[in-house]
């Protein structure tokens, strides 16, 4: 009888939503903090109805947020993959390398010198907490896929690209633990791990993308996506891509990014040059020509995004439950304060130096650094391979807490300064 009642009352809960949806929607805050609301109410902090262990269910755990965090991604590129030109890839490109090891060395550093972490456990603490989210960062990404708005495109390219860029990292502290092989001076992590496994996931990624995109335009030309069952072939891609990058030891998570905005560039490029559309300048809203060549993959995009939703839904609200469960330590304090008020600013600024934003934008930039699903999953992915059980514990307890304080701080700040970035961009491009 319990599974009966959780099944009605998780679809009473979705629909209520559903019905509710306009009402949420003019409340200035994001989903999430509802989704945490909902998670604290059922779980041991409120009601009771659920209770999630980490340790005992932290293989279940790390499925779920790995495959949240999958369809995200490729959510993601579908909307960033109608172009490839430098001069909108260079700030998703900068944040997702600089900004994040500029991250991870100084979360390093503060864990290391100022909270007496070992070295390896303060490396794999800082490769954790250090890629944004593609999951919960859906308001400050881009609205479609011809949006060329700088800061969006840099958040949303950077959410995609660095949840595998920081797999190197996460590998590196625990080889630093003792955990996995890094190979004499490191020569393995340099070469398997660092090099080969980061281009060869694009590489994977970008040539199923490619491949699939060509094929698709074969069959049915301007009509590519018009069928919805191009929803299932994406979903193939990702599958495929992902496998495919597993087996040959490189980063799933690049290659489905990266197989997702192969995937509609090349179906993108391909319907423009038929209509003699040309990539629209940045912060400029595309015409009704335009955007119809840029969205030639409506019903997977949709399908996507609706697909992310309720998979945001589902962790947003277990992360809400072990909020009560896990012990949050103190130094979780230090953390979030260091993260979000002075290494996130101060990486973003050092990586953007030779290619800023607008002051606006810079600033904006610098505080949505929105942590969430991924770092779930580097956590329960380190505890699944044999992190001792109290460091376990505490790098538990600090993901966690970034992770609930990102959701409320974030979620809370995010409709006021959008709503504010997107009346000054208005005001601006009337102007001009």
């Amino acid at each position: 009888m319990e599974l009966t009642w959780w099944f009605i009352g998780i679809g009473s809960v979705l629909i209520v939503m559903n019905l509710a949806s306009a009402l949420i929607a003019r409340l200035p805050l994001s989903l999430a903090i509802l989704y945490l609301v909902i998670g604290l109410a059922i779980g041991p902090a409120g009601m009771g109805w659920l209770a999630v262990d980490p340790f005992l269910q932290s293989n279940a755990l790390e499925t779920i947020s790995e495959i949240a965090v999958l369809v995200s991604l490729f959510a993601c590129g579908s909307n960033e993959g109608s172009t490839l030109r430098g001069r909108h890839w260079s700030i998703p490109l900068r944040l997702a390398s600089v900004a994040m090891l500029c991250t991870i060395v100084l979360l390093t550093a503060v864990a290391y010198w100022g909270l007496g972490f070992s070295l390896g456990a303060a490396v794999l603490l800082a490769a954790i907490i250090a890629p944004t989210d593609p999951v919960l960062a859906g308001d400050v990404q881009v609205l479609d896929q011809g949006d060329r708005d700088r800061l969006r495109f840099g958040l949303t390219g950077e959410g995609g690209l660095n949840d595998g860029a920081a797999f190197p990292f996460v590998m590196l502290g625990l080889g630093l633990l003792g955990l996995h092989p890094l190979g004499e001076l490191g020569w393995r992590w340099w070469a398997v791990d660092l090099a080969w496994a980061v281009v060869g996931g694009l590489l994977i990624g970008g040539v199923f993308g490619v491949g699939l995109g060509r094929w698709l335009m074969a069959r049915n030309g301007e009509a590519a996506s018009a069928n919805g069952s191009d929803a299932f072939l994406g979903l193939g891609l990702m599958a495929i891509a992902y496998g495919t990058a597993l087996a040959l030891q490189t980063y799933g998570f690049l290659a489905v990014f990266s197989a997702s905005v192969a995937l509609q560039w090349t179906v993108t490029g391909a319907q423009s040059k038929s209509i003699g559309v040309v990539d629209p300048k940045p912060e400029k809203t595309t015409d009704s020509t335009t955007a119809a060549a840029a969205r030639p993959a409506a019903p997977l995009q949709r399908f996507n995004e609706h697909l992310a939703s309720l998979f945001e839904f589902g962790v947003v609200v277990i992360i809400g439950i072990m909020f009560a469960v896990v012990r949050i330590p103190l130094e979780a304090v230090v953390i979030i304060a260091a993260l979000f008020l002075v290494v996130r600013p101060a990486s973003v600024m050092l990586a953007l130096r030779h290619d800023p934003l607008a002051p606006g934008q810079t600033a904006l930039a610098s505080w949505f650094g929105i942590r969430g699903v991924g770092s779930l999953y580097y956590v329960m992915y380190a505890i699944n391979h044999g992190v001792d059980h109290q460091d376990a514990q505490r790098l538990l307890g600090i993901t966690v807490a970034v992770i609930v304080a990102s959701i409320v701080l974030h979620g809370i700040s995010v409709t006021p300064l959008m709503a504010l970035y997107e009346r000054r961009k208005t005001r601006r491009t009337a102007s001009s």
